[in-house]
């Protein structure tokens, strides 16, 4: 198991993209939270790897939980690494799969291999690179999952939000293979609304959840899409966002369609990044 270097103050280290902390968890004694200028990005618990304490990170993880029956391993492809939150719950979850993370940000990745890592006989690799660039390098239907949760000062990139880029997120999916991002909007939701509609126009079946004041512009806040080919468990996916804790709502088929009405696809000509967070946004 992992050693615990807790410090009683949080550990501040310059990476590329600004300044990172670790942010001791009071409630649990080996968990942290990692947040980059101030915008949370990751929390671990070294004792616990199937905890998932962002909101967020629970409505990626019940894709994880549905995407095979349970235990099953899986090949999965992680956009955006962080802490590892995702990968280290998959392989908690799904023992013996294989990972693949790509995180552009090497800093970044030196600090949590120091300070936060990862059990040696889990199958995570971390490349350092552009994600798109990496998942250009993967070869046709090497995937099972892909989920795509890249932040670059607290937006998402232009370039990972394009037809495009489903485009290659599609080629590296196996067939039966899922898909889900973590976004943020909030106001009157142009981006998020872009986002659906390019993603209803690259898959069979796509699924949106986020809290309900969150679909309703009335606060900003984090989204989470979900897509397929073939049938996604929308029931399951329904259920969990209904139970959680910070619960939330899922949209899909004709509520999704009426929800993205008038937007329109996405393209990397006319790309742009996701809206900046308000101020205060994070404390």
């Amino acid at each position: 198991m992992a050693r615990n270097r807790r410090s009683p103050e949080p550990r501040t280290v310059p990476v590329a993209g600004g300044t990172a902390a670790l942010v001791p968890d009071p409630d649990r004694p080996r968990a942290w939270t990692l947040t980059v200028d101030g915008a949370p990005q990751s929390h671990v618990d070294l004792d616990d790897p199937g905890h998932l304490d962002f909101p967020y990170q629970r409505r990626l993880g019940h894709l994880v939980d549905l995407a095979a029956p349970a235990g099953r391993p899986v090949t999965a492809v992680h956009l955006g690494g962080g802490a590892l939150t995702l990968a280290r719950y998959l392989a908690h979850t799904r023992p013996r799969s294989t990972q693949q993370v790509v995180e552009v940000d090497a800093a970044l990745t030196s600090l949590v291999r120091e300070e936060l890592p990862w059990e040696r006989g889990w199958r995570i690799k971390v490349r350092t690179g552009d994600a798109r660039e990496a998942l250009g390098k993967l070869p046709d239907g090497w995937a099972d999952l892909v989920i795509a949760d890249v932040f670059s000062g607290a937006r998402t990139p232009a370039h990972l939000t394009t037809a495009e880029f489903l485009a290659a997120v599609r080629r590296v999916l196996a067939p039966g293979g899922v898909y889900a991002a973590n976004l943020t909007d909030g106001g009157p939701l142009s981006f998020l609304r872009g986002q659906v509609a390019t993603l209803r126009a690259a898959f069979a079946e796509t699924a949106l959840v986020a809290e309900p004041a969150v679909l309703r512009g009335k606060r900003f806040g984090n989204a989470v899409l979900y897509a397929a080919d073939g049938p996604l468990p929308l029931s399951d996916l329904a259920r969990r966002a209904a139970t959680d804790p910070a619960a939330a709502r899922l949209e899909h088929g004709r509520a999704l369609a009426d929800f993205a009405a008038g937007a329109r696809v996405v393209t990397d000509a006319d790309a742009t990044s996701s809206p900046a967070p308000p101020p205060r946004t994070f404390g």
